[in-house]
């Protein structure tokens, strides 16, 4: 009985912190959650990131962006759109504590939430990090990425955000047949769907195509019959 009194006067303590303005977010739970919005390539995640961002921006409350090193296609530092929108964003690589820079960026002057772009290059101690970010500094966290790579797999990034997110939201794309596209190939110099290489190879349109599962699994099999993929 006691110790249910005291988490129950654990939780009556507990801050809250203000409702962000993407649709994403359950604005009626008014604690901080970690998010991940995940999906294929093409889906208009950064998109949806920035919009995001700014909305909290013109109502003068203050952002963290934060975005991979290893994403350098619009610059180092850089979050940027298909569709031309771009903003600056802090740069972090695999050896980087978030936590820690985030809660110095707080302390420095507070913040109201934090975006992650390029979300499946996380480490899985980086996904500890900014689940440490919400739980002990009441900060929303909204994470955005890859769900899987070309051969199907968990990034590790992806993996540990969906093990430990509160909440997770799908941001559809649409396959060529006009099913929902939830896989990503990797195209050759030829064309054809490549089954080997590197989990981590930076590219666009041009080296990346978003998929049902049926023409995904079409693509290698074309592949391996040694037809373009459609």
């Amino acid at each position: 009985m006691a110790t249910a009194l005291a988490c129950l006067s654990l939780a009556a303590d507990l801050p809250t912190s203000a409702a962000p303005t993407d649709p994403h977010f359950d604005g009626s739970d008014a604690l901080a959650k970690l998010h991940f919005i995940y999906a294929t390539m093409n889906a208009g995640k950064s998109t949806l990131l920035l919009q995001a961002a700014y909305n909290y921006q013109e109502r003068g409350m203050r952002v963290a962006t934060l975005i991979s090193a290893l994403d350098n296609r619009v610059g180092r530092g850089w979050i940027g759109s298909r569709i031309g929108l771009k903003a600056e964003a802090d740069a972090f690589g695999p050896e980087d504590d978030l936590f820690a820079a985030i809660k110095a960026d707080h302390e420095k002057s507070p913040l109201s939430c934090v975006f992650v772009d390029e979300a499946q290059f996380l480490t899985s101690e980086q996904v500890w990090q900014l689940s440490r970010v919400v739980d002990l500094l009441d900060l929303p966290v909204m994470a955005y990425g890859l769900r899987t790579d070309f051969r199907g797999e968990l990034f590790p990034g992806s993996r540990g955000l969906l093990a430990i997110a509160d909440e997770l939201t799908e941001a559809r794309s649409i396959c060529h047949c006009g099913r929902k596209a939830t896989m990503v190939v990797r195209l050759g110099a030829d064309g054809k769907a490549l089954k080997d290489g590197a989990q981590v190879m930076i590219g666009g349109n041009e080296t990346y195509m978003s998929l049902c599962r049926r023409h995904w699994q079409a693509a290698f099999a074309a592949e391996e019959c040694g037809v373009a993929a459609e």
